[in-house]
């Protein structure tokens, strides 16, 4: 017989806050209805903040952060446009595969898989291009396989240094609303996330931010879309509707999601994911083991991709993990399949959460022969969380 619950520890989707499920348990409604905008143009106003953009626009399509990869694509670009992109996890090499599925151009670095965007390569590609025929950059903020954050800020000083005119895309999938993002400051043209990851909702929301700038493009771009049209979108959303069946329900969730994020107030919010990942990362260095982020400057705060030892098939692990002790690990994708096992920290999580997910991984690695000394990454996590979350009390005690 099974007690309790299934700990969910994959890079998304994430653990559904229960605040959020009671939410979205409401009756079917009239998405036509005169009032529906009171639901829905608020949605609008709060992503906004959360992608800290005042002058973008923010587009809630039914589908995944899959889906608005593509209509960040169709809507903004042309066949045969040159386009620098850069691979270096299986996530970032999706979105080189889409751009070339539309026809793009794709002018690709491939970086070593623990590494981030190449930013010094991508000035140097870009300062070379005196005739502006690169129209467009990508960059994955995080790379949800590998574990590794990118400097999209660093992105923008190339563009910026080059005087290059070429829009700004990035994947923000598995970072937004727990990493922070600045949408205008890092002038980012057009910004791609989910619902299922730091917004705390099921799958079923792509959403993107897109500037100014991009918009105009919209206008002018000759890709071949039809759903994912963000005229139709821009038409119809000014007064909170949409141009086909919306999830009424997902939209009461992100309302609550949204609210919870507000509450905590986001500056917060990225700090709680930042505490949660160094925990982790401590305890992963405590047994011995390496992470698949080559340098500090590379470590995400919402997945930490950890290594086996040579000879240990880390798809045992995660096995051993769901079978014996209930709790889902991500797995290793691609290049790292059978080499990684990895554990989502973001979203709905707290610091005993964190305790737990160490502890399973750490009796799965030793049911696995992994020499780990009992209780050593969760002693590491669990001492630096008693100091982290003591230093704002005693800054507190002190200043009264």
């Amino acid at each position: 017989m099974k007690t309790g619950h299934t700990h969910l520890f994959i890079p998304g989707p994430t653990n559904v806050p229960e605040r959020v499920r009671r939410a979205m348990n409401r009756p079917m409604e009239d998405m036509r209805a005169p009032d529906f905008g009171d639901l829905t143009l608020p949605l609008f106003a709060g992503l906004k903040k959360v992608l800290k953009t005042e002058t973008g626009t923010v587009f809630l399509f039914p589908g995944s952060g899959t889906g608005a990869w593509e209509a960040a694509i169709t809507n903004t670009l042309n066949p045969g446009d040159k386009v620098l992109m850069s691979r270096f996890g299986q996530f970032s090499h999706l979105w080189v595969e889409m751009a070339e599925r539309l026809g793009l151009d794709v002018v690709c670095i491939d970086v070593e898989w623990g590494a981030g965007v190449p930013v010094k390569e991508y000035e140097r590609i870009l300062g070379a291009d005196k005739k502006g025929e690169i129209k467009a950059v990508f960059a994955t903020h995080n790379e949800t396989a590998t574990g590794v954050t990118s400097d999209v800020a660093g992105v923008r000083t190339a563009l910026d240094a080059c005087f290059h005119d070429a829009l700004l895309f990035v994947d923000g999938v598995s970072s937004v609303a727990s990493i922070d993002f600045r949408m205008d400051d890092w002038g980012v043209d057009l910004i791609v996330t989910g619902s299922q990851k730091g917004l705390m909702l099921p799958a079923g929301l792509g959403i993107l931010g897109v500037s100014e700038k991009a918009m105009a493009a919209s206008k002018k771009a000759t890709m071949r879309r039809a759903y994912f049209e963000f005229a139709d979108m821009v038409k119809m959303n000014a007064d909170g509707y949409f141009p086909y069946t919306p999830p009424t329900q997902l939209f009461y969730g992100l309302r609550e999601s949204l609210d919870m994020l507000f509450e905590e107030g986001l500056e917060n919010v990225f700090a709680r994911h930042h505490r949660l990942a160094e925990g982790v990362r401590r305890g992963v260095a405590a047994w011995g083991l390496k992470i698949c982020a080559q340098s500090p400057c590379f470590h995400s705060d919402t997945v930490t991709a950890i290594l086996t030892p040579e000879g240990v098939d880390a798809r045992k692990i995660i096995s051993d993990g769901y079978t014996k002790y209930r709790t889902s690990f991500g797995t290793g994708l691609a290049k790292l399949a059978g080499k990684a096992f990895r554990i989502g920290h973001l979203g709905d999580l707290n610091e005993v959460s964190c305790l737990a997910a160490l502890g399973s991984a750490e009796m799965a690695l030793r049911d696995n022969g992994v020499d780990v000394a009992p209780g050593s990454g969760v002693g590491a996590a669990l001492e630096y969380y008693r100091e982290a979350l003591a230093a704002p009390q005693q800054m507190m005690l002190a200043a009264e």
